[in-house]
């Protein structure tokens, strides 16, 4: 494919990332998305929210972000091997991050709140793709020089 195209398509996964993070309010159950954006949450308490479909909405997020990522970086390398990394990395985190956010939003206190804000605002924005975008394309370069 030529290089173009490829950029057109990332470019379109880019937009859909942000048309994510832009319709957040209206697309996904997030009443903590307004707490922490709008409220003195240092001083407030915490919503009333129903955990189990806050978790629900917060890995779907993750699972469509993911996929979208999953996209950027087959398009800008293509190469099975590094799909599939990527692939087990996300499953890996969503692991390890969904079992922290499943015990904080079922055991949550005033005072504990933020480690929830951090750990939520992990799963619900592709960091991810921000460390392995220029961690393909280092390990590409080390690959290519290697073999000259």
């Amino acid at each position: 494919m030529k290089t173009r195209y490829r950029l057109f398509l990332i470019g379109i996964l880019v937009v859909l990332l942000a048309s994510i993070r832009f319709f957040e309010a209206k697309i996904f159950y997030d009443p903590l998305l307004f707490f922490f954006k709008y409220s003195d949450y240092l001083r407030n308490d915490i919503p009333d929210f129903e955990p189990g479909l806050l978790l629900l909405n917060t890995i779907l997020r993750y699972v469509i972000n993911s996929l979208i990522s999953l996209g950027i970086i087959a398009i800008a390398f293509v190469d099975r091997n590094i799909i599939k990394f990527s692939a087990v990395l996300f499953l890996l985190l969503l692991g390890i991050v969904g079992s922290v956010f499943t015990y904080l939003i079922f055991t949550i206190e005033n005072e504990h709140f933020l480690a929830l804000f951090y750990v939520r605002r992990f799963l619900i924005h592709p960091i991810f793709i921000l460390v392995l975008l220029p961690a393909f394309y280092y390990y590409r370069i080390n690959k290519r020089s290697r073999k000259i």
